[in-house]
């Protein structure tokens, strides 16, 4: 192992090393952000890498979603489970678990137990802003970042004493476009990525991390850091003394969201629901066209639309971007 590490360890020390490979990491989201950041991390030899992704990889994600490949498209695998595979080939030595789950406030708190950072590789605020709630009740480093286009924002949530992610709302760069309307180069996932594993191996060095915002374009090069500590909100509901955290408990949580960029909607069950997979495959062989089927997910066409049903309840309905229609054509499938 020693010479596995030995040109990182020259640069942080034994000790950093040490830590780095006692540690254990939860990132969640195995998108773009997420490949790059996990295959840098298990490279360097992190302890323990919880992956968590509820979705599964497709042809259009393999321009900048790194650890996937045309077969893993065709498969309809899981993003977490087809990363775990190719992430266990490269160190074998890494803890790896992959968890096939949408993040809500039922099992947060439980997926980032014994977490030493929490990694935000996430497309959506609702989703980080309960990771959010969830790091700053147990005191955890959450380190946020997005991109598109060939713009990318990084800001680690990293004291009590700086602003949360939830004081920061109203002062994050207001991004009108989204990775539908301006799509994205491989590079600037690349930069956050590179960030965001920084600032997590700085603290797991146990150096310090500045409560700094960082933002850039990698096209033009315009590049801004700015030190937000002051914009911490006293009154905050996150992260105040009388925080009262609304996303862990659920209070905003949507059930239907429509998908960036896929002209799709993704439905949640309001309760656990659990779908015997192979019972509706052979339900409807004769009735949808043929049916791709694994031990996590079925899909197939219907009325037009690609549908892809999780054993845990959830839905992908392609195709469409009317929540209405999209629930109706769901209770229709699974009653």
């Amino acid at each position: 192992m020693q010479d596995r590490y030995r040109k990182q360890e020259l640069f942080i020390g034994k000790e950093g090393q040490m830590q780095i490979e006692n540690s254990k990491i939860v990132l969640i989201g195995m998108g773009a952000l997420g490949s790059a950041s996990a295959e840098m991390l298990v490279r360097a030899g992190i302890g323990e890498l919880v992956l968590i992704d509820r979705d599964y990889v497709e042809l259009h994600n393999l321009q900048r979603q790194q650890l996937y490949t045309e077969e893993d498209a065709a498969a309809y695998l899981p993003k977490a489970l087809a990363a775990a595979e190719r992430l266990q080939a490269i160190n074998q030595h890494v803890k790896l678990h992959a968890v096939i789950e949408n993040i809500d406030h039922h099992n947060i708190e439980q997926l980032v137990e014994g977490a030493h950072v929490i990694l935000d590789a996430t497309d959506n605020f609702e989703t980080r802003l309960i990771v959010n709630d969830a790091a700053t009740k147990y005191g955890i480093p959450y380190i946020y970042g997005a991109c598109v286009g060939s713009y990318g924002v990084t800001y680690p949530v990293v004291s009590k004493d700086a602003p949360c992610l939830h004081c920061l709302l109203e002062q994050l760069p207001q991004q009108s476009e989204t990775c539908d309307t301006a799509g994205i180069i491989s590079p600037i996932v690349q930069w956050v990525a590179a960030m965001q594993v920084t600032q997590t191996l700085r603290i797991l060095c146990r150096q310090e991390v500045a409560p700094e915002l960082r933002a850039f374009d990698i096209w033009t090069g315009d590049y801004t850091t700015v030190n937000v500590q002051r914009l911490q909100d006293p009154n905050c509901l996150s992260c105040s003394t009388e925080a009262k955290r609304p996303y862990l408990n659920g209070a905003t949580q949507t059930k239907l969201d429509v998908l960036c960029g896929r002209e799709a909607v993704h439905i949640r069950p309001g309760s656990k629901k659990s779908l015997d997979l192979t019972a509706l495959s052979e339900q409807w062989v004769s009735a949808v066209e043929p049916v791709t089927a694994n031990e996590y997910l079925l899909a197939f066409h219907h009325r037009g639309h690609r549908v892809v049903l999780f054993a845990d309840g959830r839905a992908i309905i392609h195709g469409i971007d009317d929540i209405n229609r999209a629930r109706s054509l769901y209770d229709s499938l699974v009653g």
